[in-house]
């Protein structure tokens, strides 16, 4: 394995570490605002939740990208 491919390899994991925990901590407070929290703090749990787990998922996607397309196979 290359030092590029190694490079790219730990990248990889890292983002996907880090999607998860986005996931992870968005789901948590989902969870709270919906049931737990009431008025102001549950619309706000609620949002921040959402705004995790899309971002969770578009880190996810970057990773899985930088996977399938490398810089020097890309068209």
């Amino acid at each position: 394995m290359a030092p590029n491919d190694a490079n790219r390899a730990a990248t990889r994991r890292s983002r996907q570490l880090w999607a998860g925990v986005l996931a992870l901590v968005g789901l948590v407070l989902l969870i709270i605002g919906l049931t737990v929290a009431d008025g102001v703090a549950a619309w706000v749990e609620v949002v921040v939740a959402i705004v995790l787990l899309v971002t969770g998922y578009v880190v996810q996607h970057l990773a899985r990208r930088e996977t399938v397309y490398r810089h020097g196979e890309r068209r």
